[in-house]
């Protein structure tokens, strides 16, 4: 059965902190498109919603939109924030992809 990504609190959390920080609320879009090393790569932006986006609502109005062309490759996927020595970012843990980068922005299904 595929399930629709899930977000966890801590993207919730800095999602928050992004759009406080610009004084406006804006989604998290999270796409996948051809392309990066690997075949498909993730394009992780603020954007607004489209009429035909999946919308992950979250706690205090935060949104993190998903295409329906990106959906089925993001199906049962985690969309998280992580710190780390090399930087902070947006990853997604995707248990559709067989094989990725070592900076886990493109993938192979």
């Amino acid at each position: 059965m595929n399930l629709p990504p899930k977000v966890t609190e801590r993207a919730f959390a800095r999602l928050a902190e992004i759009n406080a920080e610009a004084g406006e609320t804006r989604a998290l879009r999270v796409a996948v498109e051809g392309g990066g090393c690997s075949g498909f790569q993730y394009d992780i932006r603020l954007d607004d919603p489209a009429d035909d986006d999946l919308v992950i609502e979250g706690p205090g109005g935060q949104r993190v939109l998903v295409d329906p062309v990106s959906l089925p490759f993001l199906a049962n996927a985690t969309i998280d924030y992580v710190e780390e020595l090399i930087g902070a970012r947006f990853v997604v843990d995707n248990p559709n992809a067989t094989s990725s980068c070592g900076c886990g922005t493109s993938f192979s299904i």
